[in-house]
């Protein structure tokens, strides 16, 4: 067993267990062994095999980001960055999104570029919601990375036939079929011989599934200890249905189902029945998410391009929801949501109090932890994972470093990051991924999406090209 030593780094983002709260611990020591914490304070005098000088540098907990696409949004940088379906509440969810897919031969490229960007944000546990592929498990133990894997499964898929109506087309059968078969890939991925995966049980949308298949589903991850996500209140479209089908808003027919819980969580969580643009007469949905105990993840980038946006996430903290974070969609930049979720909140709040850099990084970490059920990660602390980064406080962006978190999300970002470890073991370096080939899976991708444009037109209902849809910022001359 091999203990290494950070000695005397400037400063640590330390867990005070007491308090329950993150602290900043100057000329602090940090040591692990076997990818375990073994000592965080000041004045180590134990035995170390290896000794890191920490002058200059900040050790900060792994990030952990619950709500990711790794297998798909990547191909979708250039395409759907500035559409959204006007008849549909300028969504993209129904028109767009199962027509810019990545192919079989493109998904693992995707991966690795999700991946990669993750590590070089600081992200050190990521919740991988995606659609079973071949070699998943085996590719996301390559990327170094704890992943919790959480294959989707439903019983119907959406479409548009006209722009401003959307249909199901369901087969129950084959939900619950998907279901069984996310499972034992749950429990594959539990007995991987790299011991960083494990699983979580996501009937992928609330509009989607079934209630038998939401009911069973919620079933299964409490049998088995672990947590359960839906994508719900994600948009206009899915509330009116919801109401519509049932008489409750998402939120509250999820409630009055019983599925809501500590281990529960909901996907985005923006539409509730006090939102202006679902107004319902009830307003009770933050309170059942509170008292419930129910995480919402929140992932403000892909709304906020379609002008949408969840009012604001300082309130439900307020209220006493549990927050995470996530990158649904380009980029993988766990640094860059949490500066956009802070703007995001103080906008729509038109307070800039409503949400403090303490609370976004609770989110970005223990938030978290907590919605995975985890209470070995997304902080610093004898007996925790060893999941950092060490961040260099010398670089031009984090001057001057008064308060060198703030520097770091609002100033200085991934570029300050100098190292990632993970289990203690080094997966980012000076801006290089170690454990994935980051440049040659973005050249991949890039030739892999030229191929997938030309196929745009055969999925679309209106049978338009990508350049219709999707019109370049410049006229190519």
């Amino acid at each position: 067993m091999t203990t290494t030593l950070i000695r005397n780094a400037d400063l640590a983002i330390a867990w005070d267990a007491a308090a329950k709260e993150h602290v900043y611990l100057s000329d602090a020591d940090v040591a692990f062994r076997d990818g375990v914490l073994t000592f965080v304070g000041r004045g180590y005098d134990g035995a170390a095999d290896a000794v890191i000088d920490g002058k200059g540098l900040m050790i900060m907990p792994g990030l952990v980001n619950i709500h990711s696409h790794p297998s798909s949004e990547p191909m979708n940088k250039g395409f759907t960055d500035e559409v959204g379906t006007p008849g549909l509440y300028n969504s993209s969810l129904y028109e767009y999104l199962p027509i810019f897919r990545a192919d079989a031969d493109a998904v693992p490229s995707c991966v690795r570029v999700a991946m990669s960007e993750l590590l070089l944000s600081g992200v050190t546990t990521v919740a991988d919601l995606s659609m079973a592929h071949p070699g998943w498990l085996d590719l996301l133990a390559e990327a170094g990375m704890r992943v919790c894997i959480a294959p989707m499964f439903r019983s119907a898929r959406w479409f548009t036939k006209n722009g401003h109506v959307v249909e199901y087309e369901w087969d129950e059968k084959a939900g619950e079929k998907a279901m069984a078969e996310a499972l034992t890939l749950i429990e594959r991925a539990e007995q991987h011989e790299c011991g960083r995966l494990f699983g979580m049980v996501v009937p992928a949308q609330i509009d989607t599934c079934s209630e038998t298949l939401l009911r069973e589903s919620r079933q299964e991850a409490k049998a088995r200890g672990v947590s359960w996500q839906i994508h719900a209140a994600q948009s206009v479209v899915e509330f009116h249905e919801i109401t519509r089908r049932h008489g409750y808003t998402p939120i509250g027919w999820l409630d009055s189902m019983g599925l809501l819980s500590e281990r529960a969580i909901i996907g985005h969580g923006i539409f509730l029945d006090d939102h202006p643009s679902t107004p319902w007469h009830t307003r009770t949905d933050l309170n059942r998410l509170a008292e419930t105990g129910t995480t919402v993840a929140h992932c403000p980038t892909v709304f906020a391009r379609r002008g949408i946006a969840l009012k604001d996430i300082g309130r439900y903290r307020r209220a006493g929801v549990n927050l995470g974070l996530g990158t649904d969609t380009y980029p993988h930049n766990m640094l860059d949501e949490m500066r956009l979720a802070a703007y995001i909140a103080r906008t729509q709040a038109t307070d800039p109090r409503t949400l403090t850099s303490a609370d976004l990084f609770h989110a970005a970490t223990i938030g978290g932890a907590v919605a995975l059920g985890r209470d070995d990660i997304g902080r610093l602390a004898a007996g925790c994972r060893a999941d950092f980064s060490l961040v260099d406080v010398t670089h031009p962006r984090m001057r001057p470093a008064r308060d060198p978190l703030r520097s770091l999300i609002y100033a200085a970002g991934d570029d300050a990051l100098k190292a990632v470890y993970v289990d203690g073991r080094k997966v980012v370096e000076n801006g290089e991924v170690l454990t994935m080939d980051y440049r040659a899976a973005a050249a991949h991708l890039h030739e892999a999406q030229k191929r997938i444009e030309g196929h745009v037109p055969q999925r679309d209902w209106a049978h338009r090209s990508a350049e219709q849809i999707a019109p370049t910022t410049f006229r190519w001359a």
